[in-house]
């Protein structure tokens, strides 16, 4: 009977052309072996010929080495980076409207204080607010701020880089 290797979080950072069609072709491997992508993040590095693109998906680490080496074989890709176990730092940004309803705004502005938020925009009832942090922070403010009434939300997915420096490549 074959062991069943339990499926983790995963995060890869993939530097690529800024091409057209190569998000398509990356998430197509993707789709191809039957996983879902949990979180995608694309944008321009310090080169703007250049794109990393993050991305979270629940898979077994061998899962992941085969990923790995089909990106790899992309053209447009220049690097693949399975963070997964390595020291790296990660954070989503979270946007969420939340309701203010008669006699709940002083609570909702201590809130906003204590757990970090940022009013982006507000009205007499009714702000949107900014959160940046670990998704399960941003998991915790949202479910706090629930009680309350919480709108519409939107969450950019994780963004990661090593926490140590990057060896340059000779």
């Amino acid at each position: 009977m074959f062991k069943k290797v339990r499926e983790q979080e995963q995060t890869i950072s993939i530097l690529v052309n800024n091409q057209p069609g190569v998000l398509s072709r990356v998430a197509g491997v993707f789709g191809r072996h039957g996983y879902n992508i949990k979180s995608l993040c694309v944008a321009e590095t310090t080169n703007p010929e250049v794109s990393r693109i993050t991305l979270t998906s629940e898979s077994d680490p061998d899962f992941t080495e085969k990923i790995k080496k089909q990106l790899d074989k992309l053209v447009d890709v220049i690097a693949v980076s399975d963070l997964s176990g390595q020291t790296f730092i990660q954070r989503e940004l979270m946007l969420f409207g939340v309701t203010i309803k008669e006699g709940s705004h002083s609570e909702i502005l201590r809130a906003i204080e204590m757990l970090g938020c940022r009013i982006v925009t507000m009205s007499p009832d009714y702000f949107i607010l900014e959160i940046t942090g670990h998704q399960d922070e941003t998991a915790s403010v949202l479910k706090y701020f629930q009680s309350f009434g919480v709108e519409e939300i939107n969450r950019t997915g994780s963004i990661a880089l090593q926490r140590n420096r990057p060896k340059e490549k000779s």
